[in-house]
C-alpha cells in the first residue's frame, strides 16, 4: 500500500521522489494529495486489494495508518495477509531514517536510542587528534545521569539552567541532562582563558539574571568565582559540575513535555546591543530541522565536521542538533583547536570524509591568510559537498579566493553556500539551491547609497557595490522587505528585512517591551537590511549599524572590510560606526582601526590610505580615522565587531583625538541630510496618497457594480456590465494594463481557463480581460455570503467544496455536465495565494475535468498583481499588470496521468511568462 501511495505522489510531484512516505505521513499536509488525487488513489487500493473501502474512509482518513486499519477489518481482510496485532502496523514504521513523528527534542533521542543505540552518534577530536566516541545510547545514559543529580537539587520543570562548559562530552551530557529533567538549557559561552573567569562571569551576571537560572552547571575551577555571582543571581541555588551532578547516581523521573514548551533559551550575541534570550521551543527547532534537512538533502550517509562553539546556534543547532535527528555523524574539535591550527579543520574534514561543514566568513579568511602551501600538501576535500558560510557578513571576495585556492584540493565551487539565519528563527531562514555556488550582485553604488535602489550595474562599470546572495526563504517560512512604515517594498529595494514561519520565535524571555518591539502580527523584524532580486535575499548590513552620512547610506561592514586589507592594520579589527554630532544632528563617519604601528610618519600615511579608501568606496571622507592600539575594538564572543560599545568608548573620549569639524563640510552634510529627508518622506506621502485613490475608487465602483448585477435580469448583461465596471476600475487606477493571446480563445464550443493566482486583484483583473462567456470557479464558503454570493450566482459562478473531501470530489460531476454543455470555466489551480512569490502547488480538478469532457485547456499568467496588492498587505502600490491567454492543450485521452501531464505542461507555459522571481521560487 506505501507503494502504491509513493507512487501517486510522485506522479502529482515528480520533485517528491525521495519523500519518505510512511504510515504515519498525513495525507493531504504531508504528501499533498488533494480530493480529486484521493479519488484516484482510492481506485488504486481497491483494485490492487479488490476490495470496496468504505465511503466514510475517504473524508475520515488522514493517514496510510488510517487505510490499513480499515484493509485488516472487516473490509477485505480476506484478500490480504493479516497483521497480527497493531504492533505490527508500528514495525512497518522502523523503516524510516528519521524520528518524523517526535514533537520534542527528548522524542528524538528516545527514537534513536530505540533504533539504533550502538550507532556513532560523535567523534570528539581532542589534543593530537585523539578520538573519543559517543553512541545514541552513551548520550542517553550519560544524560540520565546529569538529570539524576538535577532532580537531587531540587530543579523542577520548567525551571532554566545555565551550561557554562567547553565543547565535549560534559557538554553534551549536560544539555540533555537539563531536558531529561524536565529543565531549561541555557548555554552561555565559557571563558577563553581562566585568568580572565572573574571578569567574564561579571560580564554573564546579566544573562543568568534575565533567565532567572537555577542552576549553573560548569568547570571546576570555575565554581568558586561563580559563587560570588549568587548574591547578584537571587535565582541561583546551586553550582555544580556534571562529575559532582552524576556522582551519586540514581533514577530520574522525565516530566512531559509538549511541543510547544522551551527547548532551550538561545541568548544573542549582544553586537548589536544587550543580549537577550530567544524562547526556541520543540516545535520550532524539529520544524527547522525538517526543512533545512529537506533542502539539503541530508541522510546517514553524510558527516559534520565541526569546530564552531556550542553556545552559538549554528554550532549548536545546525551541527550537534541537526546530526542528532538525521543520524549522521558529527565530528566536533574545540574552536580554540581551530583558531590555532586552522589547518586541523580542513584535514579533518579529509581525514573523517567530511560533506558538511559550516563556518562564519572569518574562518575561510583566516584559512587564506594563516595556511600555507605545505600545510596542504596532499589535502583532499573532494567530498565536502556543502560549505556553510555564514552568521556575519559574507565577503564576495573571500568566498572567490577560497574557491580558487582550494579548487587544487578538490574543493567544489558549488560547495561554497552562503547562507542567512539568526537565533529568532531558530537558525536557518534562507538557504541557496544545493549545488548552485555563490551568486553575486553587482550593483551601481550612487543609486544604492542615496536612494537605496539595487540597480545592476554594467559589466564595465567601476562604482559598483557586490553583495552575495542568501539563497531563497525555506520551505513554509517567508521573507518581505519593508520600509520604516512596514510597508511591503518592491523587489531591488533596500529595507528592513521581516521574516515568519514555523520556526519563528515567540519572542524574547521576560523581555515583552524588546519582543513587541520587533514582533507585529506574526512578522519578525531581523533587523537587517535587505533587498530581494529574483526571488533570492542579499543583506546589506544591519539597522542599528547604518551610518546615514551626505544623504548616503553607508554600511560599516563594506569599508571595515576593504580597510582590513591595508598593511600595518590587524585584519578583523576594524570597526566602523557614526558618532552623532549635536551641534549639527548629522552623525560623524568615524573609522576606528587598530594597528601596531609606532612611527608618525608611516601613522599619518596609513590614516591617508584609510581616507582613500573610504572617499572611494563612499563618495565622502570619514571624519575621523583612529589608531589605536590592539584589542581596542570590541568584539562578542562569535567574533562580531561590537560598533555601538565601541562608539561608546569613543564618544567617552577613550579613544584617540576627538575630530574638529569644518564649518563649511557640516553645512554641506546638513544641506544634503535635509534634501534627502524631504525626497523620502515625499515618496512616502505620495504612495499613501495613492493607496487612498485606489481604496476611494473601490468603494465608488464596486457598490454600484454589485448594483447593477442585482437588477439586471439576464446573466450575459450582468457578465458584459461587470467586464465593463472593471476595465473602467483598472482605467482610473492609472496602472499600465495590457493583455495578449485572446486570439487563442476558441470562437465556439467550451474549454477550462486556468490561471496563476497572486492576489485579490485577479479576478477584477480576469473579467476586465477575458470576452465576458466565462463562468468562474469558486470556493463554497463565498455562496453563503450575502454579498459576495449573490453577485457571483448572478454571474454564473460555480461553487466547489474545499474543506469535505467527499463534497470536493462531488463537485466536480456538476462542473463536467455544466462543460459538457458548452460553458467555458475559468479555474485558479492553485486554490488560493499568499504573499509568497512562485506558484503554489496545483490542485487537479481543471486538468482531470479537461481531460475527461476532452475540452481544451487554456493556460493564463497573470503578471504583477502580487505587486501591486501583496496578500495581507492592504497598501495598493503602483505597478505593471499584464495578462496572457497561452495556446491552447488537449489532453490526450481521459486518464489520470493525462491529467498530471495536462496540468505539468500547463505549470511549464505559466512559468515561461511569468516575472523573474516567480520563475526562481518555482525553480527553487
Amino acid at each position: 500500500m506505501l507503494e502504491i501511495v509513493q507512487r501517486t505522489v510522485v506522479e502529482l510531484r515528480p520533485q517528491a521522489e525521495g519523500l519518505s512516505v510512511t504510515l504515519h505521513s498525513v495525507l493531504d499536509r504531508d504528501l499533498g494529495i488533494d480530493s480529486l488525487a484521493r479519488v484516484e488513489l482510492w481506485s488504486r487500493i481497491e483494485h490492487e486489494f479488490g476490495v470496496h473501502l468504505p465511503e466514510n474512509l475517504f473524508a475520515s482518513a488522514d493517514t496510510p495508518a488510517d487505510v490499513l486499519y480499515v484493509l485488516h477489518s472487516r473490509h477485505g481482510a480476506e484478500a490480504i495477509r493479516p497483521l497480527p496485532s497493531s504492533d505490527a502496523i508500528e514495525a512497518l514504521t522502523t523503516t524510516a531514517q528519521t524520528p518524523d513523528a517526535a514533537q520534542t527534542l527528548i522524542e528524538v533521542l528516545d527514537w534513536h536510542v530505540r533504533q539504533q543505540p550502538q550507532r556513532l552518534h560523535v567523534r570528539l577530536l581532542g589534543e593530537n587528534d585523539q578520538q573519543d566516541d559517543i553512541s545514541y545510547g552513551a548520550l542517553h545514559q550519560g544524560a540520565l545521569a546529569v538529570a539524576a543529580g538535577l532532580q537531587r537539587c531540587g530543579l523542577l520543570a520548567g525551571q532554566t539552567v545555565a551550561l557554562m562548559l567547553p565543547t565535549g562530552r560534559d557538554f553534551l551530557h549536560g544539555f540533555f541532562g537539563i531536558l531529561l529533567a524536565g529543565g531549561v538549557p541555557v548555554p552561555i559561552y565559557p571563558p577563553l582563558r581562566l585568568s580572565q573567569i572573574e571578569d567574564h562571569l561579571q560580564r554573564q551576571a546579566g544573562i543568568l539574571r534575565n533567565a532567572e537560572a537555577k542552576v549553573l552547571i560548569t568547570v571546576t575551577q570555575a565554581k568558586l568565582l561563580a559563587r560570588l555571582l549568587q548574591p547578584q543571581v537571587p535565582s541561583l541555588t546551586h553550582i555544580a559540575s556534571v562529575a559532582e551532578l552524576t556522582a551519586e547516581g540514581g533514577e530520574c523521573l522525565t516530566p512531559p513535555r509538549l511541543a510547544n514548551d522551551i527547548a532551550f533559551l538561545q541568548y544573542t550575541s549582544g553586537s548589536t546591543g544587550q543580549p537577550k534570550g530567544v524562547m526556541v521551543s520543540h516545535a520550532n527547532l524539529l520544524a527547522n530541522l525538517r526543512t533545512m534537512g529537506g533542502v539539503l538533502k541530508v541522510g546517514p550517509q553524510d558527516v559534520f565536521v565541526s569546530w564552531l562553539p556550542m553556545y552559538h546556534d549554528m554550532g549548536l543547532i545546525g551541527a550537534w542538533l541537526g546530526s542528532l535527528y538525521y543520524g549522521y555523524s558529527l565530528v566536533l574539535m574545540s574552536p580554540l583547536a581551530f583558531l590555532a591550527r586552522p589547518a586541523r579543520w580542513l584535514w579533518a574534514i579529509d581525514r573523517l570524509h567530511g560533506t558538511l561543514s559550516a563556518a562564519p566568513n572569518f574562518a575561510y579568511e583566516l584559512c587564506l591568510s594563516k595556511l600555507a602551501d605545505k600545510d596542504l600538501e596532499g589535502l583532499d576535500l573532494s567530498r565536502w559537498r556543502i560549505a556553510f558560510n555564514g552568521a556575519e557578513p559574507v565577503s564576495p571576495e573571500t568566498l572567490q579566493r577560497f574557491t580558487e585556492r582550494f579548487a587544487r584540493y578538490g574543493f567544489a565551487p558549488t560547495a561554497m553556500a552562503p547562507v542567512y539565519g539568526l537565533a529568532e528563527a531558530t537558525l536557518g531562514v534562507a538557504f541557496p539551491p544545493l549545488g548552485r555556488g555563490p551568486l553575486i550582485d553587482r550593483v551601481q553604488r550612487e543609486a544604492f547609497q542615496l536612494h537605496g535602489t539595487a540597480l545592476p550595474a554594467a559589466a564595465d562599470a567601476s562604482a559598483v557595490l557586490r553583495f552575495v546572495s542568501s539563497g531563497r526563504p525555506l520551505p513554509g517560512h517567508q521573507i518581505r522587505i519593508v520600509d520604516s512604515s512596514a510597508v511591503e517594498l518592491p523587489e531591488r529595494n533596500e529595507g528592513h528585512l521581516q521574516f515568519r514561519g514555523p520556526s519563528t520565535t515567540d519572542g524574547y524571555y521576560r523581555n515583552p517591551e524588546e519582543t513587541g518591539r520587533v514582533l507585529r502580527d506574526g512578522w519578525f523584524d531581523s533587523l537587517d537590511f535587505a533587498y530581494m532580486a529574483g526571488g533570492e535575499v542579499y543583506l546589506t548590513g544591519r539597522a542599528k549599524d547604518l551610518i546615514i552620512r551626505a544623504g548616503r547610506n553607508i554600511y560599516p561592514y563594506d569599508v571595515e572590510a576593504a580597510v582590513g586589507n591595508l598593511p600595518g592594520l590587524r585584519k578583523g579589527c576594524i570597526a566602523v560606526f557614526g558618532s552623532p554630532d549635536p551641534a549639527t544632528g548629522t552623525e560623524r563617519l568615524v573609522v576606528l582601526a587598530e594597528s601596531y604601528e609606532k612611527d608618525a610618519a608611516v601613522r599619518q600615511q596609513l590614516q591617508q590610505e584609510v581616507n582613500r579608501i573610504v572617499v572611494d568606496l563612499t563618495g565622502v571622507s570619514p571624519d575621523d580615522i583612529v589608531l589605536a592600539p590592539p584589542h581596542s575594538v570590541l568584539k562578542t564572543s562569535s567574533g562580531k565587531i561590537r560598533r555601538a560599545a565601541s562608539r561608546e568608548l569613543y564618544e567617552r573620549g577613550e579613544l584617540g583625538r576627538p575630530h574638529l569639524a569644518v564649518w563649511r563640510q557640516l553645512l554641506r552634510l546638513v544641506v544634503q541630510a535635509v534634501r534627502r529627508h524631504i525626497g523620502r518622506r515625499w515618496r512616502a506621502c505620495r504612495a499613501a496618497l495613492y493607496a487612498a485613490y485606489i481604496w476611494l475608487l473601490f468603494w465608488l465602483v464596486t457598490p454600484l457594480t454589485w448594483l447593477g448585477v442585482a437588477v439586471l435580469p439576464r446573466q450575459r448583461w450582468c457578465r458584459s456590465f461587470t467586464r465593463m465596471a472593471a476595465r473602467l476600475f483598472v482605467g482610473l487606477t492609472g496602472v499600465p494594463f495590457s493583455v495578449t493571446g485572446l486570439e487563442h480563445l476558441p470562437e465556439a464550443g467550451a474549454s477550462v481557463l486556468a490561471a496563476n493566482h497572486a492576489s485579490y486583484l485577479d479576478g477584477v483583473i480576469l473579467c476586465a480581460a477575458l470576452p465576458p462567456q466565462f463562468s468562474f470557479v469558486a470556493k463554497r464558503e463565498l455562496a453563503d455570503q450575502w454579498i459576495a454570493g449573490r453577485f457571483l450566482r448572478k454571474l454564473g459562478a460555480h461553487f466547489v467544496e474545499r474543506f469535505d473531501l467527499q463534497r470536493s470530489a462531488a463537485d466536480a460531476a456538476p462542473l463536467a455536465e455544466a462543460l459538457e454543455a458548452g460553458q467555458s470555466l475559468v479555474f485558479f489551480p492553485e486554490g488560493t495565494f499568499t504573499r509568497e512569490p512562485g506558484l503554489r502547488t496545483f490542485h487537479m480538478g481543471a486538468f482531470v475535468l479537461a481531460a475527461r469532457v476532452g475540452v481544451p485547456l487554456l493556460p493564463v499568467a497573470i503578471c504583477g498583481t502580487r505587486r501591486v496588492l501583496r496578500d495581507g498587505q492592504w497598501f495598493p502600490r503602483y505597478g505593471a499588470i499584464h495578462v496572457n491567454v497561452c495556446p491552447p492543450l488537449l489532453a490526450q485521452g481521459p486518464d489520470w496521468l493525462q491529467a498530471i501531464k495536462l496540468r505539468d505542461t500547463t505549470i511549464a507555459m505559466l512559468l515561461e511568462h511569468l516575472d523573474e522571481s516567480e520563475r526562481a521560487q518555482r525553480a527553487g
